[in-house]
């Protein structure tokens, strides 16, 4: 902790009026925020997040094209927020709108990346399925919350506390660099793979049809990380009210699979193959015009490529960041890719697994 910071989050606190309160670091994740729970002297609970706008590469203008955004860093190219404060306060103000809830935001100084928000207590959906509670009202209540979402098609850009932050769409250079992580990534980890310039333009052309379907449907704000560690249970609340969300800084405008494979095909837990077909059921209830068919082979190619991507994440957090404990995660993903690529939309997908990427690797 810097002491420059530290003064920086000291006057901050100051000016919001909340100098007195007690504060509790809370752990890290992958991400450079930090959060601290604050405790006002009358008992009253806060978040304190703590964004440095200066740790991340810079975020997407709206006019780059392809190549711009990717000389200018990951950030501009996946059209990642940087966390920038603008965002997460564009997001909740638009959540909120919808009936949704996000925290609300009780000091903010965009600036300096800092903020207080409301806090939704400790009961994320991961820790209290592990203590005992049934997970399927929980997942339910989390399917209603989307479809919520998807009920109206979501604005240019977000304002919110006298910001504007633009809603950029999930579009081919975000889906195609996403998939391009496996191959970048899984190399410098596992030395069984290397994939040649031919292999290479084989894994474009695979996955070409499926990013320009992604890229067309985007049509929802998507959370973009929509599972249930970023998802809290509110069974005070009503309705879609009841799943509180929080690190959705990220959104873009997306497919409205994507937020449906991210909660039900979970990178960090397993949802029982009934829970996510009675999911997707009541999701299609309450989205009838929906074409179910042509939706679930879209669900089902764009979260194999989300699979991909995040493997290519974890690989990346174990060679370059040295956090092996990503690594307990990856055979998950592994079955999760290997059962959406048994669709036989995906046989062109499959097929270049099978030439390039051999069984033992898949762990």
């Amino acid at each position: 902790m810097s002491s420059d910071r530290e003064a920086e989050r000291l006057q901050f606190l100051n000016a919001a009026g909340l100098a007195a309160a007690e504060r509790h670091p809370l752990p890290g994740d992958a991400s450079t925020r930090r959060y601290e729970r604050l405790i006002t002297p009358g008992g009253t609970s806060l978040m304190l997040m703590d964004q440095a706008p200066a740790t991340e590469s810079v975020i997407c203008d709206a006019g780059w094209s392809p190549d711009q955004r990717k000389a200018a860093g990951w950030n501009a190219t996946a059209r990642l927020s940087a966390g920038r404060i603008e965002a997460f306060a564009g997001v909740a103000g638009y959540l909120r709108s919808q009936g949704l809830s996000a925290p609300d935001i009780i000091a903010l100084d965009a600036p300096r990346g800092l903020a207080v928000l409301e806090d939704f207590g400790d009961g994320l959906f991961a820790r209290v399925i592990a203590a005992g509670q049934d997970e399927a009202p929980l997942y339910l209540g989390a399917i209603e919350a989307l479809a919520r979402l998807h009920e109206t098609p979501p604005p240019p850009s977000l304002d919110a506390h006298g910001l504007s932050w633009p809603l950029l769409d999930y579009d081919e250079t975000a889906l195609q660099g996403g998939a391009d992580l496996f191959t970048e990534w899984l190399p410098r980890l596992d030395p069984r793979l290397s994939f040649s310039g031919e292999a290479l333009a084989e894994w474009a052309a695979v996955w070409a049809p499926w990013v320009a379907r992604g890229a067309a449907g985007a049509s929802v704000l998507a959370h973009r990380d929509y599972h249930a560690e970023n998802l809290i249970w509110l069974p005070d609340r009503q309705g879609p009210g009841r799943v509180g969300m929080i690190d959705f800084q990220d959104a873009v405008r997306a497919h409205p699979s994507w937020d449906l494979h991210s909660l039900l095909q979970d990178a960090r837990r397993d949802v029982p193959p009934q829970v996510e077909a009675m999911a997707l059921n009541r999701y299609f209830e309450l989205r009838p015009q929906t074409d179910r068919e042509a939706f679930m082979a879209d669900y089902a190619a764009l979260a194999a490529l989300n699979e991909a991507r995040i493997l290519g994440i974890f690989a990346r957090l174990i060679a370059r960041d040295g956090k092996p404990r990503y690594r307990a995660f990856m055979p998950r993903m592994w079955r999760h890719l290997e059962q959406n690529l048994k669709r036989p939309e995906l046989a062109d997908v499959a097929a270049w697994f099978a030439r390039h990427v051999p069984q033992e690797a898949r762990s």
